[in-house]
């Protein structure tokens, strides 16, 4: 019989058609909130990163290879940071080459080789 007003029918087609936006926009809010949970956890667990001028740093090779060696690395060294961009991007200078080229902070890390071989002690068992 409902179908048979149409007044009635048009009162209760839009009061579907609200319910309708307010679904929508719910669900658009809990998006956000998921998104913005889910970045804040992320950024959490990314570490921080600063250089500093004349810091040597580990470049990493990200070019996709087809039958990789296992045990090679893919950090290579001899870097040495010219300058360090506000946001995030660092010069770097070969070592062996002079060359200066700019790249992302997130393909860097920071080289501790030198201290390393600083604090190595040999001792003779006789």
């Amino acid at each position: 019989m409902l179908n048979f007003d149409n007044q009635a029918a048009g009162k209760r087609r839009l009061l579907q058609l609200n319910e309708l936006e307010e679904f929508r926009t719910q669900a658009y809010e809990n998006s956000k909130i998921y998104k913005e949970n889910t970045k804040k956890w992320h950024d959490q667990k990314l570490a921080r990163r600063e250089f500093i001028e004349g810091q040597k740093v580990l470049l990493y090779n990200s070019r996709l290879k087809f039958f990789p060696e296992k045990l090679k690395s893919r950090w290579s060294c001899s870097f040495t940071v010219i300058k360090a961009f506000p946001y995030g991007h660092v010069e770097l200078m070969e070592d062996k080459t002079q060359r200066t080229f700019t790249v992302n902070g997130h393909r860097l890390k920071h080289y501790l080789g030198d201290s390393l071989d600083e604090q190595r002690v040999n001792y003779t068992l006789s």
